[in-house]
This record gives structure tokens, sequence and C-alpha cells, in this order.
């Protein structure tokens, strides 16, 4: 079965919702080894990052809800 960005975004939301904080580094080890590769890209300033596909329906997810911090690299409930 196909995964989709929907899945990927909505596991973020979940994961987010029940620990408070998600770092983006946990976030593309678990996309990659659970979801597959193709919602991982290296952008660029060379650092891994989540597809666009997945950003832009985890945006949708959580309504502003979910805020990141730049400074840690993480996404947290707000």
């Amino acid at each position: 079965m196909e995964v989709t960005a929907q899945e990927v975004a909505e596991w973020m939301v979940k994961e987010i919702r029940f620990t408070g904080t998600l770092y983006q580094t946990a976030a593309i080890e678990y996309v990659k080894e659970n979801f597959g590769e193709q919602f991982v890209f290296v952008n660029e300033n060379g650092n891994a990052s989540l597809s666009k596909d997945v950003k832009k329906v985890f945006r949708k997810l959580h309504g502003g809800k979910i805020a990141w911090d730049r400074d840690g690299f993480l996404w947290a409930w707000t």
C-alpha cells in the first residue's frame, strides 16, 4: 500500500500532541524508516528536510496550533 503525505503529516501532528514537541532530526529519521525516503530531501543549505507536500498538509492539519522553533529545530504545540 502506498503511503501518502497525508499519513506522514497526521503522524507528525499526533506525535506533537502526545509529546509536546518533535525535533526535525527525529522526524526525518522516523519518516525515512517508516514512511519512505520519498518524503525527505536535501534542501539548498545541505540539510535534510521534509517534502513540501508533507509540510503543506501538516500546516493544514494543525491550523496554527503548532509552531516551528527555528533555534531548536523543532515543532512545538502552542
